[in-house]
């Protein structure tokens, strides 16, 4: 197939802003997002989910726009957009649908499109190709190709950068895949897998995270077996990954847009050929119930350290998923929240990174604007370990607890911080 001069990548958020910047230096390429205030933050140089520096983003090439037409006479077009899951727990691939036909409506002959999003296996061939021709009037496999790159992106991770992974392609036919290795390979100095079709490569991308989430439910379970035993899930893992083969995974929500959704879409599919997927809906479920259990752990030990307190107040620190992020997508502090909140408990959060506008659109919580002043509380729970709450000492807890207050570490943030007399430490 003919080089590339053109790319155009459609999604401009974790995924996709990286890739287009990176690209940019090799290519001519135009970066799409529907959203307008999105284009007008990235052409200001600010980019709120902060993967990209504002001086990577003002020395970028990078052409900016959420005008369709600007895609026109690409020859590549990368489509990086979120596939989350609906309120039952399925696949909604409604931005993915959406997208295909925005590329379908400026797509030319000879042009490929390769899709970044995480599908099961067949998304790409059996749903997005007939979108895509009825779109374009083209027949896809003759005027155009699909291709499928799974995104790798670990958001606030600069090791793991898309120009510092492996990265895998797949292509409708082997001159595709040949393409496409070409293209992506200037991102890493060619560090490219080829993966055997387009199927094989997303059913790559969904067991990555799925693998992830089952091992996270492992431990997650041994701990509330630990808890029982009165022994610290963090003082075992402290001694088990002195073992060469341990995998060293750790307890905690499981939220985000990646290991708290990917399995639903194996387990789609899995469903879908008649194949009951156990271990992969256990770990799910393992999951999705620690915020509930964490929140009964954490009201008995404040009312074991404050029997006589008919109302208490709770501070939780940290919102966000994921810690130095400002990202709430599927969170699962909301549901510690809401569960202590059923208890009788009044809660409040702080989190240094979240946008207080969004955590009041999608879960309607007010954050605290500020730490200076707040309390006393009778529980302060750190539940993202944000750079801000580990620096927290000893005189961090005393501002802000009263004092016989209980400071419930889930993240074991704090194991080494001496608490001042009186307090109570309660931690996985």
């Amino acid at each position: 197939m003919k080089s590339i001069s053109k790319i155009a990548v459609l999604g401009l958020g974790y995924v996709g802003l990286p890739l287009a910047v990176t690209l940019a230096k090799y290519f001519r390429v135009t970066g799409y997002d529907i959203d307008s205030t999105r284009i007008f933050e990235l052409r200001s140089g600010q980019d709120r989910t902060r993967e990209v520096s504002a001086s990577a983003l003002k020395n970028a090439t990078l052409a900016l726009t959420d005008k369709l037409t600007d895609l026109q006479g690409a020859e590549l077009f990368i489509v990086a957009v979120p596939t989350p899951v609906d309120e039952t727990s399925q696949p909604d691939l409604a931005a993915l649908e959406s997208a295909s036909r925005q590329v379908g409506s400026v797509l030319g002959k000879g042009a490929v499109v390769v899709y970044e999003s995480t599908v099961y296996p067949g998304v790409t061939e059996d749903f997005c190709g007939p979108i895509l021709e009825e779109a374009s009037g083209l027949r896809c496999g003759a005027d155009f190709h699909l291709g499928y790159s799974p995104e790798r992106i670990n958001p606030g991770d600069t090791q793991h950068t898309v120009d510092r992974i492996t990265k895998v392609v797949a292509g409708q036919t082997p001159d595709v895949a040949a393409l496409l290795k070409e293209v992506y390979g200037h991102l890493n100095n060619g560090n490219i897998f080829v993966a055997r079709d387009i199927r094989t490569a997303e059913a790559a991308k969904v067991i990555e995270n799925a693998q992830r989430d089952i091992n996270i439910a492992f431990i997650n379970e041994v701990t509330e077996i630990f808890g029982k035993l009165g022994i610290s899930a963090y003082d075992v893992l402290d001694a088990a990954r002195t073992k060469w083969n341990f995998l060293d995974f750790q307890p905690g929500l499981v939220g985000g847009h990646c290991i708290g959704v990917d399995p639903f879409y194996l387990a789609h599919c899995s469903k879908a050929m008649g194949h009951d997927p156990e271990i992969i809906l256990a770990g799910r479920r393992i999951n999705d119930a620690m915020g509930v259990k964490l929140a009964g752990r954490i009201d008995g030990a404040v009312k074991a350290a404050l029997p006589d307190e008919a109302s208490t107040r709770l501070l939780v620190l940290g919102l966000t998923f994921k810690e130095n992020l400002p990202d709430l997508r599927n969170t699962k502090v909301i549901d510690l929240v809401r569960s202590l909140e059923a208890r009788g408990h009044h809660v409040e959060i702080h989190d240094a990174y979240a946008d207080p506008a969004e955590a009041k659109r999608n879960y309607d919580v007010d954050l605290l604007p500020s730490l200076e002043g707040a309390g006393p509380y009778h529980g302060l729970i750190g539940a993202v370990p944000h750079d801000l709450y580990r620096a927290f000492t000893g005189p961090s807890f005393r501002s802000l607890l009263h004092a016989e207050g209980v400071v419930a570490d889930i993240k074991g943030m704090w194991r080494d911080v001496r608490l001042p007399d009186g307090l109570h430490r309660w931690q996985l």
